[in-house]
Protein backbone atom coordinates (compact mmCIF):
# COMPACT_ATOMS: atom_id res chain seq x y z
CA UNK A 1 0.00 0.00 0.00
CA UNK A 2 0.91 3.53 -0.07
CA UNK A 3 3.44 4.35 2.74
CA UNK A 4 4.39 7.30 4.81
CA UNK A 5 1.40 9.32 3.64
CA UNK A 6 -0.19 9.38 7.04
CA UNK A 7 -0.98 13.11 7.07
CA UNK A 8 -2.06 13.72 3.91
CA UNK A 9 -5.69 14.76 2.66
CA UNK A 10 -7.96 11.79 1.40
CA UNK A 11 -10.96 12.64 -1.11
CA UNK A 12 -13.26 10.14 -1.98
CA UNK A 13 -15.19 11.10 -5.16
CA UNK A 14 -18.22 9.39 -4.11
CA UNK A 15 -20.34 7.50 -5.96
CA UNK A 16 -18.80 5.95 -9.58
CA UNK A 17 -16.46 7.03 -11.79
CA UNK A 18 -15.59 5.68 -15.21
CA UNK A 19 -12.08 4.03 -14.51
CA UNK A 20 -11.18 3.75 -17.90
CA UNK A 21 -10.34 7.74 -17.27
CA UNK A 22 -6.02 7.81 -17.07
CA UNK A 23 -4.70 10.32 -15.25
CA UNK A 24 -5.50 13.61 -16.79
CA UNK A 25 -9.17 13.00 -16.90
CA UNK A 26 -9.22 12.09 -13.63
CA UNK A 27 -6.87 15.53 -12.83
CA UNK A 28 -10.11 17.48 -14.92
CA UNK A 29 -12.55 15.82 -13.26
CA UNK A 30 -11.23 16.75 -9.69
CA UNK A 31 -10.62 20.41 -11.05
CA UNK A 32 -14.08 21.07 -12.98
CA UNK A 33 -16.39 18.71 -11.07
CA UNK A 34 -15.14 18.99 -7.10
CA UNK A 35 -13.35 22.01 -8.02
CA UNK A 36 -10.07 20.38 -6.19
CA UNK A 37 -6.23 20.93 -6.83
CA UNK A 38 -5.13 17.92 -8.50
CA UNK A 39 -1.33 19.57 -7.72
CA UNK A 40 -2.02 19.66 -3.58
CA UNK A 41 -0.64 17.18 -1.60
CA UNK A 42 -3.81 15.14 -1.09
CA UNK A 43 -4.78 11.89 -2.51
CA UNK A 44 -7.60 11.35 -4.21
CA UNK A 45 -9.62 8.00 -4.31
CA UNK A 46 -12.15 6.88 -6.92
CA UNK A 47 -14.26 4.03 -7.15
CA UNK A 48 -15.88 2.08 -10.25
CA UNK A 49 -19.25 0.97 -10.58
CA UNK A 50 -19.39 -2.35 -9.38
CA UNK A 51 -17.38 -1.23 -6.22
CA UNK A 52 -14.70 -3.42 -6.63
CA UNK A 53 -11.95 -1.47 -8.42
CA UNK A 54 -9.78 1.57 -7.21
CA UNK A 55 -7.93 4.43 -8.50
CA UNK A 56 -5.81 6.74 -6.63
CA UNK A 57 -4.17 9.96 -7.87
CA UNK A 58 -1.65 11.31 -5.84
CA UNK A 59 0.69 14.13 -7.31
CA UNK A 60 4.37 14.29 -6.17
CA UNK A 61 7.29 16.58 -6.77
CA UNK A 62 7.06 16.34 -10.73
CA UNK A 63 4.57 13.92 -11.54
CA UNK A 64 1.60 11.69 -10.53
CA UNK A 65 1.40 8.42 -9.69
CA UNK A 66 -1.67 6.47 -10.04
CA UNK A 67 -2.42 3.11 -7.82
CA UNK A 68 -4.80 1.04 -8.64
CA UNK A 69 -6.60 -1.85 -6.73
CA UNK A 70 -8.79 -4.57 -7.77
CA UNK A 71 -10.74 -6.91 -5.71
CA UNK A 72 -10.58 -10.57 -6.85
CA UNK A 73 -13.95 -11.23 -4.44
CA UNK A 74 -16.16 -8.69 -2.36
CA UNK A 75 -16.75 -5.07 -2.74
CA UNK A 76 -15.10 -1.68 -1.12
CA UNK A 77 -18.38 -0.28 1.02
CA UNK A 78 -17.90 2.88 -1.35
CA UNK A 79 -20.11 6.03 -0.66
CA UNK A 80 -23.23 6.43 -2.74
CA UNK A 81 -23.73 10.25 -2.90
CA UNK A 82 -22.98 10.28 -6.71
CA UNK A 83 -21.40 13.83 -8.00
CA UNK A 84 -20.20 14.65 -4.10
CA UNK A 85 -17.02 14.61 -2.20
CA UNK A 86 -16.12 13.29 0.63
CA UNK A 87 -12.56 14.28 3.09
CA UNK A 88 -12.16 11.50 5.36
CA UNK A 89 -8.19 10.74 7.28
CA UNK A 90 -6.18 8.26 6.57
CA UNK A 91 -7.18 6.15 8.72
CA UNK A 92 -10.59 6.35 7.16
CA UNK A 93 -8.97 5.43 3.68
CA UNK A 94 -7.29 2.46 5.20
CA UNK A 95 -10.27 0.82 6.88
CA UNK A 96 -12.02 1.25 3.47
CA UNK A 97 -9.50 -0.51 1.46
CA UNK A 98 -9.51 -3.06 4.00
CA UNK A 99 -13.12 -3.65 3.39
CA UNK A 100 -14.43 -2.08 6.80
CA UNK A 101 -16.96 0.90 6.36
CA UNK A 102 -16.02 4.52 6.72
CA UNK A 103 -17.50 4.60 10.15
CA UNK A 104 -16.11 2.13 12.98
CA UNK A 105 -17.89 3.12 16.27
CA UNK A 106 -15.94 0.16 18.16
CA UNK A 107 -12.33 1.48 16.87
CA UNK A 108 -10.38 3.57 19.14
CA UNK A 109 -10.74 7.28 19.17
CA UNK A 110 -7.54 8.73 17.12
CA UNK A 111 -5.11 10.00 20.27
CA UNK A 112 -4.31 13.55 20.49
CA UNK A 113 -0.61 14.91 21.91
CA UNK A 114 -0.58 15.25 25.51
CA UNK A 115 1.53 17.00 27.91
CA UNK A 116 3.61 14.79 29.80
CA UNK A 117 4.46 15.73 33.00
Amino acid sequence: MINGLAGRQVYLACGSTDLRKSIDGLAVLLKEAFALDPFSQSLFVFCNRRKDKLKILQWEHNGFWLHYRRLERGKFKWPADQGDVVRVDYRELRWLLDGLSLKQPQAHKAATERTII
